[in-house]
């Protein structure tokens, strides 16, 4: 069941989304060669408790950490630690989820670390393109396809592929809701868009082919051919005209 969210409800998620868009604008500055994906953790977890929060990927589903902090050919899911450090030329993919009054804001961003090469800065680039083209389909009226088959479309045209095995979806106060919201397939197909629907729009995209598959610590994903990955997501509310991006 898609779940419509009220005025207050809608409030409440602007809230939280506006310390997640911090979080995430302030990590520009401060990811850099040398530090770790645990210093990264630490210092989200910190600003999300600072403004009387949760951080809500922590214990979701045993998840251990505050962020997934996913290194070039890690998609999603890379778990924090003290033994992974940045190097220069490295990109990293992180995901952060605040929780405030029970609502989720849910966003995602692709960095570079130090200078970073050409393929890298490419694949940033077309995870962003992927995201703002399938937003101009979150409108009353069209349907959840009609974005899935936009983000496939404007990242394939720049070359990259698109994962199979993990969607964006709806969100409130649970950080997966329905509708689930692949981004590849053909327009004009699955729920119509609605006024009060909340959407975490995600683009995951790889250098090669779009298969992955899991490490044996059951959660990182990793592409399988060693390509290069990106994740560029925002939580996303449907209005009565332009949607309107939480996270932002």
């Amino acid at each position: 069941m898609i779940i419509v969210k009220s005025d207050h409800e809608l409030e409440l998620m602007r809230i939280s989304g506006k310390v997640t868009a911090y979080i995430l604008k302030e990590l520009n500055d401060f990811i850099r060669p040398g530090i770790t994906t645990l210093d990264i953790d630490r210092h989200v977890e910190k600003i999300i408790r600072d403004n009387g929060m949760e951080p809500t990927f922590k214990g979701y589903g045993g998840f251990p950490a505050s962020v997934c902090a996913s290194i070039n050919e890690e998609v999603v899911h890379g778990i924090p630690s003290e033994y992974t450090i940045l190097h220069e030329g490295d990109i990293i993919s992180i995901d952060v989820g605040s929780t405030y009054e029970g609502y989720v804001s849910d966003a995602a961003r692709t960095y570079p670390v130090g200078e970073v090469s050409e393929t890298a800065k490419n694949i940033m680039d077309a995870a962003e393109q992927g995201f703002f083209e399938g937003l101009k389909y979150c409108r009353k009226g069209f349907r959840i396809s009609d974005i899935s088959h936009a983000v496939q479309k404007k990242v394939e045209e720049l070359g990259f592929g698109v994962i199979r095995d993990y969607v964006g979806h709806g969100v409130g106060r649970n950080m997966h809701e329905e509708p689930q919201i692949p981004n590849y397939g053909k327009s004009g197909r699955g729920p119509r868009i609605a006024k009060g629907m909340c959407l975490a729009i995600e683009p995951m995209i790889t250098e090669g082919t779009f298969k992955c598959r899991t490490l044996d610590n059951g959660w990182t994903v990793v592409t399988q051919d060693g390509g290069l990955a990106a994740h560029y997501e925002n939580t996303v509310a449907i209005s009565d005209d332009e949607p309107e991006v939480l996270t932002l």
